[in-house]
């Protein structure tokens, strides 16, 4: 049974011809016919082909024309080769390379009666992989018995001590013939599959993932009713806009509770502890969002201040003030804070447009503030906001950011600035210029919420351990 070009195989073939490629399927034997004619129709001015034959043994191999198939004859083309992706079923892959050419070596062969085949010397007149001519009926259902030459004998390439039999069992038996199209792809075009997985983006995953953070938690043991999490990053990142976001998941349209925009300094000069309500009820629920003014190069946040952000002492509504530091003495002063009152989950909010021209003083002060956070075993994530303005088809429609390469790049990317693993650096898309709720919208930033919220059980788990070691 003929093998699925499979996504290994695939990313193979890409590395070896070199950037992103996509593969359209143009030609396949089994549903088109064993017909030179039919694959010339099909394949003929569509620009590079990889071209796959399986065989009965698991073995998958072919060759790469980097020009059209025109009907040209033998062809000199340095920059084709043949190769092996699977030997017996198992992943064994080779690229063979052609011979430098001495006048007689041809890596095409694009005979108007051929199959596509590989390798031709204009001297010996053998040939490498010469596939079939005219129109081969399968045998018994399972298998097109080759007309052609395969030699595999290094007419034209060097076959890297490649033979027949190891390079294709030995026989010209193929239950397949597969021709692709090999397409050049941008960053903005969607991959073949999702660098991260979730569930299918539909409205039930949505009531699952609202019905989550409604019965979210966290543990009774530590005797803490709400989560902290604490929103820092740059002035205009869209710290508040989060916020703003989740809120309006939950109060039905978009709201506008926290003040968000872009100026020139933090439009957030109070420290908030946002509760997010049930838009019904009015119940809150049992985490809070912690905003804090913007980081800039020489303004917002120290490490000083987020010591006793951290640590609980600062109160809800506390007016930050650069030319009064935060003291015992400020008014409401948390001078012996509880579990409940510390933050359990930092979250970094950084705009994705702007990670390539981030201030180094800027980044050295987020660094600076980690370094704090780590003292205090206080998980950390990083919120990277404004992925349609890095990819705009996410402008129109957010359910493709998983597959999105530019959005990858940039989590990688993201993820090495602040050694962080991948799996904490999660894209959001704010509203913003959006007057009514967008399903996808929802369900990317309620994902985000979740992970969240799984890292502040995590950290409250670690004191769990020593309650029960106290009470032991």
């Amino acid at each position: 049974m003929a093998l699925a070009f499979q996504k290994n195989d695939r990313q193979q073939v890409e590395k070896w011809i070199g950037g992103r490629k996509g593969f359209n399927l143009l030609y396949k034997a089994s549903t088109d016919g064993c017909n030179s004619g039919t694959f010339h129709n099909k394949c003929n001015n569509k620009g590079p082909t990889v071209s796959l034959f399986y065989n009965s043994h698991g073995t998958v191999y072919g060759g790469y024309n980097p020009r059209s198939w025109t009907n040209a004859g033998n062809v000199n083309e340095p920059n084709a080769f043949i190769f092996r992706l699977r030997h017996n079923g198992q992943p064994k892959p080779v690229q063979l390379k052609p011979k430098t050419w001495t006048g007689y070596e041809y890596s095409i062969h694009d005979g108007s009666g051929y199959g596509p085949s590989f390798g031709y010397h204009g001297n010996t007149g053998g040939y490498d992989l010469l596939s079939f001519s005219g129109n081969i009926n399968m045998t018994g259902g399972t298998y097109y018995q080759m007309n052609g030459t395969w030699s595999l004998s290094g007419h034209a390439y060097n076959m890297q001590n490649e033979n027949y039999n190891t390079f294709a069992n030995g026989t010209n038996q193929v239950t397949d013939i597969e021709v692709y199209e090999v397409r050049e792809r941008n960053m903005d075009d969607p991959l073949d599959e999702p660098w991260r997985r979730t569930k299918d983006w539909e409205t039930r995953f949505m009531q699952e993932l609202k019905e989550y953070v409604e019965m979210y938690k966290p543990l009774s043991e530590v005797k803490v009713s709400q989560a902290k999490i604490l929103l820092i990053g740059q002035v205009g990142a869209g710290k508040s806009s989060f916020f703003n976001t989740i809120n309006s998941i939950f109060r039905g349209y978009v709201t506008s509770q926290a003040c968000s925009g872009s100026s020139e300094h933090s439009l957030t000069t109070h420290y908030r502890m946002y509760n997010v309500r049930n838009g019904g009820t009015g119940r809150a629920m049992n985490f809070r969002l912690c905003d804090t003014r913007g980081l800039e190069e020489d303004q917002g946040l120290d490490s000083h201040e987020v010591c006793y952000l951290l640590d609980g002492n600062i109160p809800d509504k506390y007016m930050f003030n650069p030319s009064v530091p935060v003291s015992a003495d400020v008014s409401g002063f948390i001078s012996s804070p509880k579990l409940k009152d510390k933050i359990h989950v930092a979250a970094f909010v950084i705009d994705a447009s702007t990670i390539d021209v981030m201030s180094e003083k800027v980044l050295e002060r987020m660094k600076s503030l980690q370094l704090r956070m780590n003292q205090r075993g206080i998980p950390q994530v990083v919120l990277l906001t404004k992925v349609d303005q890095i990819c705009e088809p996410l402008s129109h429609d957010v359910s493709s950011v998983f597959r999105m390469p530019v959005v990858q790049d940039c989590v990688d990317k993201v993820s090495q600035v602040m050694g962080l693993p991948r799996a904490h650096v999660l894209p959001v898309k704010n509203y913003e210029s959006e007057m009514e709720l967008d399903e996808n919208i929802n369900i990317l930033a309620l994902l985000t919420l979740q992970q969240i919220l799984h890292f502040a059980d995590d950290y409250l788990y670690n004191f769990l351990d020593d309650i029960e070691e106290e009470d032991s």
